[in-house]
Order: structure tokens, then sequence, then C-alpha cells
């Protein structure tokens, strides 16, 4: 795991790298609809982030600006083999920093119920209470910068 890099943008490598982790956890691995998981925001000009081992994309996540002060990250995604090494926090962190460039205000990350824990570890509190989004218990967490 030293051969480790991180890439955020909305380049066409990045959409497709960003596709084939969330394919393989999301579609394959979890049994989510391949039409909820790939929706509308997935564009020439969303931006992602994503981690490499080498040429192997591990780890993803989504940034969706939803207006000049407020900003969602979702879509966050890590191969099996790469879980439990801290590696999904280096995504979200990269997405922060974003937001503080764009001097985004507060983040939102609509959570599964079971990876909320995680979000609260880095300083996301929840607002609001559980729902189902795709049949999957989930709650919306929200960080201010």
């Amino acid at each position: 795991m030293d051969n480790l890099s991180i890439e955020v943008g909305n380049g066409v490598h990045l959409r497709a790298a960003s596709s084939y982790i969330r394919l393989q956890v999301f579609v394959l691995e979890r049994s989510l609809a391949l039409s909820d998981e790939f929706d509308q925001k997935d564009q020439s000009d969303t931006i992602y982030s994503v981690l490499f081992e080498e040429a192997l994309p591990v780890v993803t996540a989504r940034f969706l600006q939803e207006d000049e002060r407020v900003a969602r990250i979702g879509r966050v995604a890590t191969l099996k083999d790469y879980r439990g090494k801290q590696l999904g926090s280096r995504v979200v962190n990269s997405l922060e920093a974003l937001a503080k460039e764009k001097q985004i205000e507060r983040l939102l990350i609509h959570a599964e119920l079971t990876a909320a824990g995680f979000y609260e570890g880095l300083g996301y509190c929840s607002a609001g209470k559980p729902y189902d989004e795709d049949g999957v218990p989930c709650i919306t967490l929200e960080k201010q910068l």
C-alpha cells in the first residue's frame, strides 16, 4: 500500500474509475439496482475523488454542489480488499478540501445507517431522522466548514 495516490476532478478517467468501484461495491456486491446507483447526477462535469493503488482504483466518492454554500458528498465506496484501512477518509478529506477552496460552508452526506459512525468519526453530525433510499436505511449527516 505504498503506491497510493489520489485524484480529484471531473476527468473522464475519474468517472470511469469511480464507476468501476461503485459497480463492484454497490451493484455486484450489495445487489443495488444499476439504475439506482448510476443516476442523472453522474454528468461530464461531476467531480469525483478516486484513490488509486498504482493503476487500480480502490476508493471513490462523488461531490455535488447543491448551491453556493452547500455541497453533498456521496457514493463513497471502497473495494472489499481495501476496507478497514482508513482509506475512505482520504477521499472524504480530499472533497472537504475542495469544498473549502470553493468556500462551501456546509457539507451533507446521505449515509447508510451502518456507515454513520465512520462519518461521525470525521466530524459529521446527524441532521434528521433515518429514511429509506433505494431500499437502504440511511441518514443525513452534516459538517460545518
